[in-house]
């Protein structure tokens, strides 16, 4: 039994799928930066990226089941080739669509057509933006990260977003430690960006940081694996359990494989059935036979205030 279930079992709860509500996409793996906290090892010289006969079969799912929300994400989801099919698509079908934005990407030349598009078809932005201070922002995310982010939220806010339209901000915790109170840091978040750069945004997420892939890597380094693991353990709150965004959600790499969740996806976690799943081989009735897969990184999303791709739980 992982440490987890453990805690799940002490509280007398069992983790349980809901009425499916997310198709999150996982486009893929390549993306313009290279952030010391990335789940998924994103980084320019990744090459694995969803193909064309997988987009259409994702969007043929799309079509036939209609889901509530459509979460995007990569990498940079936006240098999928298959970006703007799966926003028309999901939008068609009248899905709520999440574009999961760097927002260095509206930087670049190629995607400077970005903000325009994602207003023309009411895309909620959830952008990465670590701090309101640019020395906190660039060590996390790179040199020069904070100038382009503060430039390209300037650029979202001019086509309404963050008024007539949703712009959400991401905090990320710097370190091995937890997110503070999501409320109290959005009134600052919001309070700093208007006042230094003249920038509004609808809400923040705090996210706590998952520890897998580079984050893990980090830890071991600092020696801080077994204490990090111990503060997650320690602060695990059974509130947090029922508002789990893998219980309502199909999430999929880019091959379409099935997953409970994003992090899951990246240890290769993929759910079975005598064979591995693919979406095509699922609907949202069929997902809720599959137990919810777990393990001792589950617990980073139910410690302290919670956290998952839509902020704290609590």
């Amino acid at each position: 039994m992982n440490p987890f279930h453990q805690r799940l079992q002490q509280h007398g709860l069992k983790l349980n799928r809901s009425t499916f509500q997310t198709l999150q996409i996982n486009v893929g793996r390549k993306c313009n930066q290279t952030c010391t906290h990335c789940h998924v090892d994103a980084s320019p010289w990744r090459t694995e990226m969803m193909d064309a006969p997988t987009a259409k079969r994702v969007g043929a799912w799309i079509t036939e089941h209609r889901p509530a929300i459509v979460d995007i994400t990569g990498g940079a989801p936006e240098l999928s080739d298959h970006f703007r099919y799966f926003v028309e698509t999901a939008r068609s079908v009248d899905a709520h669509v999440i574009d999961r934005n760097n927002l260095t990407i509206i930087e670049t030349k190629s995607h400077a057509y970005l903000p325009d598009f994602l207003a023309e078809h009411e895309v909620e932005i959830v952008a990465s933006l670590p701090c309101y201070l640019e020395e906190n922002v660039n060590e996390q995310r790179g040199d020069g990260v904070f100038a382009k982010s503060i430039s390209a939220l300037r650029k979202l806010n001019a086509v309404g977003y963050g008024t007539r339209l949703p712009l959400t901000l991401v905090y990320n915790p710097i370190g091995a430690k937890l997110p503070p109170d999501q409320s109290e840091l959005e009134a600052d978040y919001k309070r700093e960006l208007e006042a230094r750069y003249g920038i509004v945004f609808s809400k923040l997420y705090t996210i706590t940081n998952i520890p897998i892939a580079r984050f893990a890597t980090e830890l071991r380094e600092h020696g801080e694996w077994d204490s990090y693991m111990d503060l997650l353990a320690n602060s695990f709150n059974p509130s947090t359990v029922e508002s789990l965004m893998c219980r309502s959600t199909i999430n999929i790499g880019w091959k379409g494989e099935v997953f409970d969740c994003d992090f899951n996806q990246m240890l290769k976690m993929q759910l079975r059935n005598g064979k591995e799943l693919f979406l095509w081989d699922v609907t949202p009735d069929s997902i809720g036979d599959f137990p919810i897969l777990t393990a001792n990184h589950c617990l980073g999303c139910t410690a302290g205030s919670g956290s998952s791709c839509t902020g704290s739980l609590n």
